[in-house]
């Protein structure tokens, strides 16, 4: 064996030394970021349009790992993980209606880093999505995701019936939803209107067409007064002509692209970042063909509205109050906010919350409902204020309208008996 001088000794001692220091910078720079969110979060933020989270990981050294749920489960998982004392999640996401007193004390607020350490170009951001996530003057979320509501139709299938427009009131819509319900030439039976099931967010949509509510924003619930009435006789209507999908009640959101992919539905409501999955190439049988608009209004109503005052939901990044890595989580909440995170995330899919974004060339190429969308957001309101009882009285809505529209009660009977029960819940 060769003999090992010092100089040698000394070079190895001093590599075995330095490899650890090296693993501790690695280590130093801490797990992976937690965040908790839907599965269509992540999908956008890590889309075809590249990871936006990519650049904060680069700066950082901090992989960002996604645990998705669907909506309840997400919001009661992330619920149960801020009550405790501490908690490894570090960002989730909020959808507004939660955003209510009971629970926006289990986040920190945010307004001293907006202060101290803002997002690119606050302004941008449109401010009604920001007022949203503010609960007793405290900002709990960062808005990042609207979904606005919208009228998609299979061009195809409208103009097999007679139709090469869509319907431009909410009344030309029942007509051509009851002329589209056929079987196709290839046999396939076709409905003229789908949505996810007749839950209040869906059927405020068809209300707002009459500037109707559910409740108000000062805490009216209006549920028996005409606009609402008028969306559950018209669901009754198309649902006895057999124009609405006879299983409504366990439709979900999925299975209604489903259902545009394949032809079984001429239309549908939803929102209108939907258009992207009911066009996917790869799954569905009209790519190309399937176009998204605006709610129309009633006839009585185009004189004081353009398009209806749909509903706009949205989502926020909220961090725990009992979280360890705030410092991290705002820095992260900032990089998801930027201008070109929000054009790459709205190339993806996801709706844009900066004016900005519908400026952009390249976003009005790829989405061609950008200015229908942002006429909508101009008038668009949220479904219903949050309070802590919403989701309970977002329950007696469904039980109540599935009742009317199986006819299991009149409209009348049923939005009568929404009222009565869920004036309770509502705040003093």
């Amino acid at each position: 064996m060769a003999p090992i001088d010092r100089r040698t000794l000394l070079t190895a001692a001093g590599a075995a030394l330095a490899a650890p220091k090296l693993a501790f910078g690695q280590a130093a720079k801490g797990p992976p970021l937690q965040v908790f969110a839907h599965r269509v979060h992540k999908t956008v933020a890590t889309g075809q349009s590249g990871d936006v989270t990519a650049p904060w990981t680069a700066e950082t050294g901090i992989a960002v790992e996604w645990t998705t749920f669907d909506t309840g489960p997400l919001q009661e998982r992330l619920f149960r993980e801020a009550s405790l004392s501490q908690t490894s999640v570090d960002v989730g996401f909020i959808v507004n209606t939660q955003a209510v007193p009971r629970t926006a004390e289990l986040f920190e607020p945010l307004d001293d880093y907006m202060r101290n350490d803002p997002p690119e170009d606050v302004a941008d951001i449109f401010p009604g999505l920001i007022d949203g996530m503010t609960v007793a003057g405290k900002l709990i979320a960062i808005p990042v995701r609207h979904a606005s509501s919208g009228l998609h139709w299979n061009t195809e299938i409208l103009a097999e019936r007679g139709f090469p427009t869509p319907p431009a009131t909410m009344e030309e819509l029942v007509e051509v939803a009851k002329a589209t319900t056929y079987r196709r030439a290839d046999g396939t039976n076709c409905v003229g209107l789908c949505m996810p099931g007749v839950t209040y967010p869906n059927v405020i949509d068809i209300a707002r067409t009459w500037d109707g509510d559910f409740i108000t924003k000062d805490f009216k619930v209006v549920a028996d007064q005409e606009g609402m009435l008028n969306a559950i006789r018209l669901l009754r209507g198309l649902f006895e002509a057999s124009a609405f999908p006879r299983n409504f009640s366990a439709l979900t959101t999925e299975e209604v692209a489903t259902w545009m992919q394949q032809g079984r539905a001429a239309m549908a409501l939803q929102s209108m970042g939907r258009n992207r999955i009911f066009n996917d190439p790869q799954k569905s049988k009209f790519a190309g063909k399937i176009m998204t608009g605006a709610v129309p209004i009633s006839q009585t109503l185009k004189d004081r509205y353009p398009v209806a005052p749909a509903k706009v939901e949205f989502w926020g990044l909220a961090i725990p109050k009992n979280s360890t890595r705030k410092d991290l989580a705002w820095s992260f909440i900032k990089a998801m906010l930027t201008k070109d995170a929000t054009l790459k995330m709205a190339l993806s899919g996801n709706g844009p919350v900066r004016a900005s974004t519908y400026d952009d060339p390249g976003f009005r190429a790829s989405v061609p409902y950008a200015d229908a969308e942002r006429d909508v957001l101009k008038v668009a309101r949220v479904p219903m204020p949050a309070f802590d009882e919403a989701a309970r009285a977002g329950d007696i809505f469904k039980e109540e309208a599935e009742a009317a529209v199986l006819g299991m009660k009149t409209p009348e009977q049923a939005m009568a008996s929404v009222v009565e029960r869920v004036r309770p819940l509502l705040p003093s």
